[in-house]
């Protein structure tokens, strides 16, 4: 079922000129360089629930030949989407990082179609969050792709054992 366009809900910045958290959380994610460049909107988000939409784009295109847009924009999409549902679920400013994302892409996206995700968070413990979500068209009973994803919460990036942070950059290993 395809959702409507995000309108705004009693009491938030429309009406109130305060901001809530789930406003925030979708700011954030919509200004993000990579998801302005692809042309990610956040449709709705409900507390550990979300809906996103990609517009068909020819630069998102992977396969030039048939039109299908890349599965690289559909993991970006999922792998977003699934971020902004883990921060709708937990306290605010709690730092995250995917831990792990499994995509299985089930069937091409329709070229010239617009590309729609929902994701839900069903479990959060104290150190990972848990998410699954779907890509689809129209209908989510019609996948072009599922996931499944866990995020680790209260990351803030790697340390030697003595606490100080790595000089230099780098990756850990």
């Amino acid at each position: 079922m395809e959702r409507p366009e995000r309108k705004p809900e009693t009491g938030t910045i429309a009406e109130t000129g305060t901001e809530t958290d789930l406003e925030r959380i979708v700011k954030v994610f919509e200004n993000i360089p990579h998801c302005r460049a692809m042309g990610m909107k956040v449709i709705e988000l409900r507390h550990g629930k979300g809906f996103m939409c990609i517009d068909y784009a020819k630069r998102l295109v992977g396969n030039p030949e048939t039109g299908v847009v890349h599965g690289g924009v559909i993991t970006a999409l999922l792998d977003t989407l699934g971020g902004i549902v883990v921060m709708s679920s937990v306290p605010k400013d709690t730092p995250l990082a995917t831990l792990d994302l499994r995509i299985d892409y089930l069937r091409p996206a329709t070229p010239g179609k617009r590309i729609l995700a929902s994701a839900e968070c069903y479990k959060v413990t104290d150190n990972v969050a848990f998410v699954r979500g779907l890509a689809y068209h129209d209908i989510d009973g019609d996948p072009i792709a599922n996931c499944t994803g866990t995020y680790m919460l209260g990351s803030t990036g790697f340390a030697p054992k003595g606490g100080e942070a790595q000089k230099g950059g780098g990756q850990p290993c």
